[in-house]
């Protein structure tokens, strides 16, 4: 059983999203506003917060911050905007994924169960992981497709790896940036679309539809192993 907190300010939503994720077998804390969750959160443990984004005082983007200061446990934002803007501001505040309003149970809860499976890592956690017909040895920093060998440069093996750190989660052109060139000056997001683009030639079935590796328009990438 994992434990979930929900924060939002209208209890309608609370109501519906508490009553789903408990039919799914989960334990549910409630708060209503920013200032509750942090107190709820501070004085026990949970596997997933769900937030709202747009709350009087502290916002979803405000507590994402301070849940992430303290944390990596997974946070699901919700959120009736589409902007490209915010989702950036959002993955770089901490947030791991969002949904739309309206949205339905069923994608709430399929949604809530792949971030609490993915913050498990136990397909990820060991040296060696596969997905499809491919597998990466991080020991040996070997990387094969169905037992033959694949050639990748230095920093296509550095995308692959931090992406495998986070599946499913979005990486920000500017997180793979820091993580992979140590900056976010001297190099551009140009520079890392001719890699991941490389990276999925290599790997991708199809790197025009890619399976695996896929775009984020204007924020960055996810890598979904398990589609």
């Amino acid at each position: 059983m994992s434990r979930i907190l929900v924060v939002d300010d209208e209890a309608a939503i609370r109501k519906v999203v508490q009553d789903a994720l408990e039919s799914a077998g989960n334990e549910i804390e409630t708060a209503a506003n920013g200032a509750e969750a942090i107190a709820l959160f501070e004085s026990g443990t949970f596997d997933l917060v769900i937030t709202d984004l747009n709350m009087p005082g502290l916002d979803g983007r405000a507590l994402v911050r301070r849940v992430r200061a303290k944390s990596h446990v997974p946070v699901l934002i919700l959120t009736v905007r589409n902007d490209e803007r915010e989702k950036v501001e959002l993955f770089d505040a901490g947030a791991d994924d969002y949904v739309h309003k309206p949205f339905s149970t069923a994608e709430l809860v399929a949604r809530s169960k792949a971030l609490l499976r993915r913050a498990g890592g136990r397909a990820w956690a060991g040296p060696v992981s596969s997905w499809g017909d491919i597998e990466i040895d991080r020991e040996s920093r070997t990387v094969r497709r169905r037992n033959q060998p694949i050639h990748l440069t230095p920093t296509e093996y550095e995308l692959l790896t931090a992406l495998l750190a986070r599946p499913g989660a979005v990486w920000t052109h500017r997180e793979l940036m820091a993580e992979i060139w140590g900056t976010t000056t001297e190099v551009t997001s140009d520079t890392l679309r001719v890699h991941m683009g490389s990276l999925r030639r290599k790997l991708e079935p199809d790197s025009n539809r890619p399976r695996w590796i896929h775009t984020e328009p204007w924020v960055g990438y996810r890598f979904t192993p398990e589609e």
